[in-house]
């Protein structure tokens, strides 16, 4: 308040001034002489009497899919200081999906960086940096206080080193050869025992890690019907002579104690009996879980077989190797598949909810495997695709999507769904929906069969065929089983012609 009065600033400009809080507005304030507070101007007059800070602009962590609901920073690709354009990238966000590059939206500078690499499970309008705009003084920015503090970046745990037990003062005492060890034991081998008065020190454990099971416990019996051994009495101890100060003992219940928990192992050393190793689930892991259990628990799922002779398509493919074009035969099922939903488009529909809804456009989701787990770029538009066109595609696609660097419109949507397992030497198999689709296609490898057939001449003969074994799982909420079928009878026809893919 002193400052506005050396300025001589009378109280309706200093209130307009206070309140001035929009740093694209420029104008002049009447009634003092025409002073200007401007952007400029305005600025600088604050930030000379320091009763306004830069009013920096707030980068949240965005929704980059429809089922986000936290992110990860994989890597920041801006430094603090660092200017910015509109369009550069600023980050690389892990999603439920993939890695994901965040653009900037404005020009500037990165002033704070308040979610660091590696930071994981930051949830959606999460503050995680600040910009302020050129020429300001991006050091004086500080974090808002009504922001809560950045989560640590996850590390690794510390080997745990056993912590030291109190030294509790005792007398010496005498060591008794008789004491039994400690050993695990079944529920049914405890109560043989309880029984017959016997104790497992007097045998072998044979059960694995180490557990003393119920025919361990038969074979003592044995033993003691023989006259071998003899009822286990245990060594009465010897009276305590401990201060008052020990805290008194839990009182055991059974003879035998439970057996324990096993520990978890500790990284770098190698694993005791009965250990594990706690692995890690990345975002993509927790959401392929989530939406499978999803699927499989709430999704009627139906299943249809057919077997589908590839010996033509083959024969094309060769005649367009000579030409020097190459294609898969995945991709003469991708459009087999994408032709046949043109010819049904009631099997192009899917499920949200409340109803079945038919898409426009037939867009084909290709599952393909990463290291952090299965993803479906989709094929848009696949029916107005040639085979070239396709095979192209999902080359692109599959490699973009092996290296993290799909976008969201790339993965997010489709109408059917095609998984191949084929090439690792599966015959057969069936494939879980991706909902809202209603449908999803598992293909096996191709294999050559006899089979009986006739000539020209209707003598009969033997000749080999490639075939295929394909499986449709669809949702039998909206593609039922008489559907299903004429849409696995189409698809088959399709494939086995290939002059009607053309």
């Amino acid at each position: 308040m002193a400052a506005s009065w050396r300025l001589r600033c009378n109280q309706p400009l200093l209130r307009y001034l206070l309140g001035f809080s929009s740093r694209r507005s420029l104008g002049l304030v009447q009634g003092a002489a025409a002073w200007p507070v401007g952007r400029g101007a305005s600025w600088r007059w604050f930030h000379g009497t320091q009763l306004l800070q830069a009013d920096p602009i707030k980068i949240l962590m965005p929704s980059l899919s429809p089922t986000m609901e936290q992110g990860n920073i994989v890597k920041w690709l801006k430094k603090e200081g660092e200017a910015v354009s509109a369009g550069d990238s600023l980050c690389e966000i892990e999603t439920d999906k993939a890695v994901v590059t965040l653009d900037a939206n404005d020009d500037g500078i990165l002033a704070k960086i308040v979610v660091e690499e590696g930071a994981k499970n930051i949830q959606l309008g999460s503050l995680i940096a600040l910009m302020v705009e050129e020429g300001e003084d991006w050091k004086q920015v500080a974090i808002p206080k009504d922001v809560s503090a950045p989560p640590p970046v996850s590390k690794p745990p510390a080997p745990t080193q056993p912590s030291p037990q109190p030294q509790i003062p005792c007398p010496a005492r005498k060591e008794h050869k008789g004491t039994p060890p400690r050993l695990r034991l079944s529920p049914a081998a405890r109560n043989i025992l309880e029984k017959h008065s016997l104790d497992a020190s007097q045998g072998t454990a044979t059960g694995p890690r180490g557990i003393f099971t119920k025919e361990d416990a038969l074979k003592l019996v044995e033993l003691k019907q023989m006259g071998k051994i003899t009822e286990f009495r245990p060594a009465s101890a010897p009276p305590s002579t401990l201060s008052a100060s020990v805290p008194p003992q839990a009182t055991v219940g059974a003879s035998y104690p439970r057996p324990m928990i096993p520990a978890v192992s500790i990284p770098g050393q190698p694993n005791a009996a009965g250990t594990f190793t706690e692995i890690p689930a990345s975002n993509i892991r927790r959401v392929i879980a989530k939406r499978l259990t999803e699927s499989k628990s709430t999704v009627p799922h139906a299943y249809a077989t057919a077997d589908c002779d590839l010996g033509a398509v083959l024969k094309v493919r060769r005649d367009l190797v000579k030409d020097d074009i190459k294609v898969s035969v995945n991709d003469f099922i991708i459009r087999a598949a994408a032709v046949t939903l043109k010819q049904m488009p009631g099997v192009n529909v899917t499920w949200d909810g409340e109803g079945p809804k038919q898409l426009p456009s037939v867009d084909i989701s290709v599952a393909v495997a990463t290291d952090k787990g299965l993803i479906t770029p989709i094929i848009k538009d696949a029916a107005a695709k040639g085979i070239q066109e396709i095979a192209d595609s999902v080359k692109v696609l599959s490699k973009k999507a092996r290296d993290g660097k799909l976008m969201p419109q790339e993965y997010q949507g489709g109408s059917f769904s095609i998984s191949n397992l084929g090439m690792f030497g599966i015959d057969e198999f069936t494939a879980v929906i991706n909902p809202p689709q209603a449908c999803i296609l598992a293909v096996g490898r191709f294999r050559p069969v006899l089979k009986l057939t006739e000539d020209e001449e209707g003598n009969p003969q033997l000749r080999q065929h490639q075939l295929i074994t394909v499986t449709m799982s669809s949702d039998s909420r909206v593609v039922d089983d008489e559907l299903a079928t004429r849409f696995l009878e189409t698809f088959k026809a399709n494939l086995e012609n290939p002059m009607r893919l053309g």
